[in-house]
């Protein structure tokens, strides 16, 4: 017999083909991308439960959309400062079950930083780079995390959720990678190299 928490965190034929769409379509930028990505694709194929219904951790391994915004002018992206991590990360949450992964960016967009998402001319709609993570701390469980990229001018965010975030701060790529592996989402430093390479090819392109 299945479960209910079973039944409520797995999607349809049409929704899990989309996901292997969305996973199917990004160039991994490194091994452990590659690996990330061959993860992420028998996860959604083999049938598991993708949505995450119960807090922290039912089921034990979900989906989850980050989206770093990026303010062209001054080349600067935007990092928070997660209060339950005690990390800086990317903007974002967890993909509501039947939710499109796009959908939640909008949606996490306007209630965490108050703004209407606006995906990057770099990417579109579609996610630049996926992660599967360990999470720290109480109810410890694998994010499956799909990056998407955004585009906004800093000055128009002049508010955040403050119940999840303990700060916000805009760094260009170069003091990203400056900062810790220790202070940051443990792959931001090769999302930032990826997105680098995106922002070059697309100059030159």
């Amino acid at each position: 017999m299945t479960s209910p928490d079973r039944q409520l965190t797995t999607p349809d034929d049409q929704s899990r083909g989309h996901l292997l769409e969305l996973v199917g379509a990004i160039e991994p930028w490194d091994g452990l991308e590659r690996t990330h990505l061959k993860t992420a694709t028998q996860w959604i194929a083999g049938g598991a439960p993708v949505y995450r219904v119960r807090k922290p951790d039912v089921p034990a391994m979900h989906l989850v959309s980050y989206f770093v915004v990026l303010d062209e002018s001054c080349g600067q992206l935007l990092l928070v400062a997660h209060r339950k991590a005690g990390l800086w990360l990317p903007a974002g949450g967890h993909v509501e079950p039947g939710e499109d992964p796009w959908a939640a960016v909008v949606r996490e967009c306007r209630e965490e930083l108050g703004i209407e998402a606006e995906a990057s001319p770099i990417t579109g709609e579609h996610p630049l780079f996926l992660t599967v993570t360990e999470t720290r701390g109480q109810g410890v469980h694998t994010d499956v995390s799909l990056w998407y990229l955004l585009t906004a001018d800093a000055d128009t965010i002049t508010s955040y959720d403050q119940d999840e975030f303990n700060a916000i701060r805009w760094l260009t790529d170069e003091q990203v990678l400056e900062e810790s592996d220790e202070l940051l989402d443990p792959h931001m430093h090769r999302f930032t190299h990826k997105l680098q390479h995106a922002r070059a090819g697309r100059h030159c392109g």
